[in-house]
């Protein structure tokens, strides 16, 4: 069997899980983690804020009503959800940006932004 290694953040350390509740991820894994298959790649581990939710609504992306026919409850001010990278770099241009938790966000959002826009936004810890 071949040994697999383990999903990196964006500091290049093992990927921590971003959310159990609600589940997250694009393999609802509770983690960040991401494929081939994944063309949104839902790799920014973000704490949704109302801001960020309102501005989401508005791009066309509504994460605040909830859709059971989905299987998606709605997200809420302080949930930890896994954002595409190429949607968290349209709020961070339009400053509404929500904050990042770097440990649990994929090393293939590098491949969107630098390092250093989400450290700008990390969640102390």
């Amino acid at each position: 069997m071949p040994k697999t290694t383990p999903a990196r953040d964006v500091l290049g350390t093992e990927l921590e899980e971003c959310s159990q509740e609600p589940r997250t991820g694009f393999f609802r894994d509770g983690c960040c983690n991401t494929s081939a298959e994944d063309c949104g790649a839902h790799t920014v581990c973000v704490v949704t804020a109302e801001q960020f939710l309102t501005f989401s609504k508005r791009a066309g992306n509504d994460l605040s009503t909830p859709r059971p026919e989905f299987g998606f409850p709605s997200r809420r001010p302080g949930d930890r959800w896994c954002r595409c990278a190429n949607r968290w770099v349209e709020a961070h241009e339009a400053g509404m940006a929500p904050r990042v938790v770097r440990e649990a966000t994929h090393e293939r959002t590098r491949e969107y932004v630098s390092l250093a826009t989400p450290k700008r936004y990390a969640v102390p810890g």
